[in-house]
């Protein structure tokens, strides 16, 4: 009965090793997922910026030609 409660918690042992790996491995790829979509924000921010900026240029050189 002894060894079989030893083997017993050896497996739930393994099983929240497991679980907590796995964790971790979904916890670093959402990071990852997280970052890569804050830098594509960032680069879109940019390029609008940059286009309101030839807008605004074109519409004052239109309005002095």
């Amino acid at each position: 009965e002894k060894r079989m409660s030893n083997m017993f918690n050896s497996v739930k042992l393994n099983a929240a090793e497991q679980f907590a790996a796995t964790q971790k491995k979904d916890d670093q790829a959402r990071e990852e997922q997280n970052q890569a979509h804050k830098e594509e924000a960032e680069h879109i921010s940019k390029l609008k910026a940059l286009r309101l900026a030839k807008v605004a240029a074109d519409k004052k050189a239109a309005d002095k030609g």
